[in-house]
């Protein structure tokens, strides 16, 4: 086993440690808040106590998925490389420390999925690196790569539309930003790869998948796959 491999392996272990340590660490404020509405209702009646608690753990909750989405935008803002456009070797620390943002993505995309689109997604995607224009609609989980990704003012990304600023191709990831326009739709499901270019006010239309290094000039609205002019 090589260098690069035993690193890897070691890293991800240790990503896996941290990953526990960020979901315990939003934990602490609900729990700490149950845990005091649990001894103060211990006389209450029945009843009442039943309906406090429930209440209690739905808030509880919710207030989980709020912290943990910030905490892991947050970290996002601090670690995410500031890698350039180009070609890397598939086995290098660069390509290490782009699997690791990745990763941290996924500790919160269960969660992500309750509150979009919405400001808090919006602002948990920022936080990640994602320039999102005024006004923008994101409903989705799958914006990946976020510090190579552009969106305009008011432009909506349907449900489960999968946004990639990578490829993994003949040994190298490549890296290429997506730029999307203002007043832009993106259909559901659809798949846009790195490097491509949607204009303002262009339609993708849903389950669309749009190749590599596309650029879809204004007004247009395209669709299928591979996507073409409709």
């Amino acid at each position: 086993m090589g260098t690069f491999d035993v690193a890897q392996h070691l890293l991800t272990t240790i990503f896996f440690l941290l990953a526990g340590i960020v979901w315990g660490v939003a934990l602490i404020p609900p729990v700490y808040a149950m845990t005091c509405l649990w001894m103060e209702s211990a006389d209450w009646d029945p009843i009442v106590r039943s309906i406090a608690l429930g209440l209690g753990a739905g808030l509880s909750y919710i207030s989980w998925i709020g912290l943990l989405l910030f905490e892991v935008g947050f970290i996002g803002a601090i670690l995410r490389p500031r890698l350039p456009e180009g070609r890397v070797p598939l086995r290098s620390f660069t390509t290490v420390r782009w699997g690791m943002l990745g990763a941290l993505h996924r500790m919160a995309i269960n969660q992500l999925g309750l509150v979009v689109p919405s400001y808090i997604g919006s602002f948990y995607y920022r936080l990640m690196g994602c320039k999102v224009g005024k006004g923008a609609q994101l409903n989705s989980t799958s914006i990946n790569d976020c510090f190579m990704v552009h969106i305009g003012d008011r432009t909506v990304i349907g449900g489960g539309a999968a946004i990639n600023g990578h490829i993994v191709e003949k040994g190298e990831l490549v890296l290429s930003p997506v730029r999307i326009g203002k007043d832009c739709l993106i259909g559901s499901g659809s798949f846009i790869n790195p490097g491509c270019t949607i204009g303002d006010g262009s339609v993708l239309a849903s389950r669309a998948v749009l190749p590599k290094w596309t650029e879809i000039p204004p007004g247009e609205v395209w669709g299928g796959i591979p996507a073409r002019r409709i």
